[in-house]
């Protein structure tokens, strides 16, 4: 797979508190090993959207992640508003994430995520074009 990123990205995640830029770093390094992973994804794109961390594919959704001041004991996941995402995520792991309504995954700061399905959840978002025609995007 090729990765590629803009130094800004970097620029961002110097940018936050040390105890923020661990869990950070960890969902980076989460969403780039889940799309090594893949055979299906040839290059990932890391870029800022808004301003965020953004994650693209020649076949997915854009997958964002961020931390804010204004809610200090979590940091999120974000995605397309109008992609089927998120509410498939609620059908198929229920309250074992905290969902923003229909654009993110909240994740506490002070705490442990459920990793493999986390990876489950990326990987849908970089194939999401590929799979959004399949009954909860292929499972």
């Amino acid at each position: 797979m090729h990765f590629k990123t803009n130094p800004s990205v970097q620029e961002k995640f110097d940018k936050y508190p040390d105890h923020v830029r661990e869990k950070m770093n960890a969902l980076r390094e989460l969403v780039i090993e889940t799309a090594q992973e893949d055979e299906q994804i040839d290059t990932l794109e890391e870029t800022l959207k808004w301003g965020e961390p953004s994650y693209v594919t020649k076949h997915g959704s854009t997958l964002r992640m961020d931390w804010k001041q204004k809610t200090p004991d979590q940091y999120a996941l974000y995605f397309v508003c109008t992609s089927k995402l998120v509410s498939t995520f609620q059908f198929i792991y229920g309250d074992l994430f905290q969902y923003e309504k229909t654009r993110a995954i909240l994740l506490p700061l002070n705490g442990d995520v459920p990793r493999e399905e986390l990876k489950a959840c990326i990987s849908k978002t970089l194939n999401y074009h590929k799979i959004k025609h399949l009954d909860l995007l292929g499972g």
